[in-house]
C-alpha cells in the first residue's frame, strides 16, 4: 500500500513583509524505515529547528526499498531509504545516469517471525520456515501441536523485506503460490492478528501490534545478536549531489545520539 506521509507544516511563511519558499526535504523508499522511524525524526528534527528554521518541511512516501533506489536514481527524493544495498544491476543503472549510490547506515534491524497470539508454537527453524514459505509445508500438524492450514503473508517484489527474507530464509527459493503478497508490515501484522492460523513476518517496530507474537528463530529472539535474520537500514544519496544544507542536517541528526534514541524508541536497534 502506498504510504505518503506529509509533514508541510508551515511551508509557505512571510517574513518581514517578504514571501518566502519554504524547504521541503523529500524521502522516499523503505517502507520499514518510512512509515514510523522516518515520521518520528522527521518530527523531532523539525521541533529542533522550529526557531531557525521554521520553514522546513517533510514528504515521506515509503512504498518498498526498490522505490527508494529508484527515486534517488530518477533525482526523484533528496533522500532514499532502504533495507538492503542497491543491487548491482541497480548501481550500474544509477552510474548510466551519473548517479553514483552512497548508502549510510542508520539503524540495525531484525526480520521478526510473527504468528496470530493464539498460536501455541514456540520457535521454528530455518527449515522449517523454508518448507513454510516455499509451500513445502501447508498444515500446523507437521511442525506443531495443533492442525490448520498455514496462511502465508510476505512483503511484496518492491520490498527489500521480500528479497532479504527468501536470500536469509529460504535459501533463495521461490515463494510458494499459498503466499499471499502484502504492501506495507502494517498490513501484514493486521492480517495475522485476524487470522489465527497465520504466518509472516515485519521489521521491529511492528512487532507490539496487538493480537500477533514474535516466534524465536533457531530458539533466538531478533534483538540477539547471533539472530540469523538480523540486517542493516540505511538511507540512500546520490554521491554526485551536493545535499542542501536542511538534508545533510538531517541525515546528521538521524545519526546524533538523539536520533538513535528515536530510533530504539520505535524498536529498532541503534547504532550505539
Amino acid at each position: 500500500m502506498f504510504r505518503y506521509i506529509n509533514l508541510l507544516l508551515g511551508c509557505l511563511a512571510f517574513q518581514a513583509g517578504t514571501f518566502v519558499q519554504a524547504e521541503t526535504i523529500v524521502i522516499m523508499g523503505s517502507d520499514t524505515i518510512g512509515a514510523k522511524a522516518a515520521l518520528h525524526l522527521a518530527e523531532a528534527y523539525k521541533s529542533r529547528v522550529a526557531r531557525t528554521n521554521p520553514e522546513i518541511g517533510f514528504e515521506i512516501s515509503a512504498e518498498g526499498s526498490s522505490t527508494g533506489v529508484v527515486s534517488i536514481t530518477e533525482g526523484h527524493a533528496d533522500i532514499g531509504m532502504i533495507s538492503r544495498r542497491p543491487s548491482t544491476a541497480e548501481n550500474a543503472r544509477a552510474k548510466t545516469k551519473g548517479v553514483d549510490l552512497k548508502t549510510i547506515t542508520v539503524a540495525r534491524d531484525g526480520i521478526a517471525v510473527v504468528v496470530n497470539d493464539q498460536n501455541p508454537i514456540e520457535s521454528i527453524s530455518l527449515a522449517e520456515l523454508e518448507a513454510i514459505f516455499t509451500g513445502e509445508i501447508r498444515d500446523w500438524a507437521a511442525i506443531s501441536t495443533t492442525a490448520g492450514r498455514i496462511s502465508v503473508y510476505t512483503r511484496n517484489t518492491a520490498s527489500g523485506t521480500y528479497d532479504l527474507f527468501r536470500a536469509k530464509a529460504m535459501s533463495g527459493r521461490d515463494y510458494g503460490k499459498n503466499s499471499q503478497k502484502v504492501a506495507g508490515n502494517e498490513q501484514i501484522a493486521s492480517e495475522i492478528a485476524r487470522n489465527p492460523n497465520a504466518i509472516g513476518y515485519v521489521g521491529l517496530a511492528y512487532t507490539e501490534t496487538p493480537g500477533i507474537k514474535v516466534v524465536p528463530v533457531e530458539g533466538m529472539l531478533p534483538k540477539a545478536d547471533e539472530y540469523p535474520l538480523r540486517r542493516t537500514l540505511y538511507y540512500l544519496v546520490d554521491k554526485n549531489i551536493r545535499l542542501s544544507q536542511a538534508a545533510n542536517d538531517f541525515i546528521g541528526f538521524t545519526l546524533s545520539p538523539q536520533g538513535q534514541h528515536i530510533i530504539e524508541e520505535v524498536e529498532f536497534l541503534p547504532l550505539y
